[in-house]
C-alpha cells in the first residue's frame, strides 16, 4: 500500500473525518488489523481563513506548496488536500511536487458519472460556488452541468460554513436552510447535490433531502485508498 499524504486542518473537524474514513476503508478492503499508511501536515486554519477573505491567493498558494512539500518529504506517495475550496491552489501544488495529486473534483466527477448524474447542485464556500475551478472539471472531463444557488442562498451556505460548521456547531436552523436550498434546486433539474465543502456532510445526510447526496469528503478519502491499494474505485 502506498503511503497517503494529507494536507489537513481546514478545518480539523473534517480532517478527522478523512482519517477515520481512510482507515475504515483500508480495514474493509484488507481486513484484520490493517490500517492506512499515512502522514498529515495540519495547518492553522485561522491563517488560511484570513487570507481567503483578503483574496490573497498568492500567499495561500505559497502555504499550500510548503505543506505539500513537507508531506512529500515525509515519504508520502500520493497527495490529498482535505478541503474543497483550497483546490484553487491545486495547479501550484502539482507544479511544485512530484507525487500524484488526487483532485477532489475529479473523484467527485467519477462518482457522479457512475451514478448517471448529468446535472447537480454544487454547494460549498462562495469561493467554490462562484469560481469555475470545480464546475469546469465536471463539465470538461465528465460532461456534468453544475447549478449553484442564487446570491442570497450562497450567502447563507457560506455563512453557515464559516460561522458554524468549521467550529463544530450543528443547528436545526442551518439544516432547514440547507434543505430548503437543496429542494429548491430540483425545480431547476438538479438530479443530485454535491456537498462541495468538507464540513457540509456534518450537517446534511442522505436521508435529509429527496435527491442523491454526494459527500465529497467520503468520495475523496475512499478514492485515495483505492489508489493507494491499486484497486478499482466504485463509490
Amino acid at each position: 500500500m502506498r503511503k497517503i499524504g494529507l494536507i489537513g486542518g481546514m478545518s480539523w473537524e473534517s480532517s478527522l473525518i478523512y482519517y477515520k474514513i481512510i482507515n475504515e476503508k483500508v480495514r474493509e478492503l484488507s481486513g484484520g488489523f490493517h490500517s492506512a499508511k499515512c502522514v498529515m501536515e495540519s495547518v492553522d486554519f485561522a491563517e488560511i481563513e484570513a487570507l481567503q477573505h483578503k483574496n490573497d491567493w498568492h500567499s495561500l498558494e505559497k502555504l499550500m506548496i510548503q505543506a505539500a512539500q513537507h508531506v512529500e518529504n515525509a515519504g508520502a506517495e500520493l497527495l490529498l488536500l482535505c478541503t474543497n475550496t483550497m483546490h484553487l491552489c491545486s495547479n501550484a501544488i502539482q507544479s511544485n511536487t512530484s507525487i500524484p495529486f488526487l483532485h477532489i473534483a475529479e473523484a467527485t466527477g467519477t462518482a457522479l458519472e457512475q451514478s448517471g448524474i448529468e446535472k447537480a447542485l454544487l454547494l460549498g464556500t462562495k469561493f467554490t460556488m462562484e469560481r469555475r475551478f470545480y464546475a469546469d472539471i465536471l463539465q470538461q472531463k465528465f460532461n456534468i452541468e453544475t447549478l449553484t444557488p442564487d446570491k442570497q442562498d450562497r450567502e447563507v451556505i457560506h455563512r453557515v460554513i464559516y460561522e458554524e460548521l468549521v467550529h463544530g456547531k450543528i443547528t436545526s436552523t442551518a439544516k432547514e436552510s440547507y434543505q430548503r436550498i437543496i429542494e429548491k434546486s430540483t425545480a431547476a433539474g438538479a438530479q443530485g447535490v454535491i456537498l462541495g465543502c468538507t464540513e457540509i456532510p456534518l450537517l446534511i445526510k442522505p436521508n435529509d433531502v429527496s435527491i442523491p447526496v454526494f459527500d465529497t469528503t467520503r468520495i475523496h478519502a475512499e478514492s485515495a485508498v483505492h489508489f493507494a491499494m491499486n484497486t478499482a474505485f466504485n463509490s
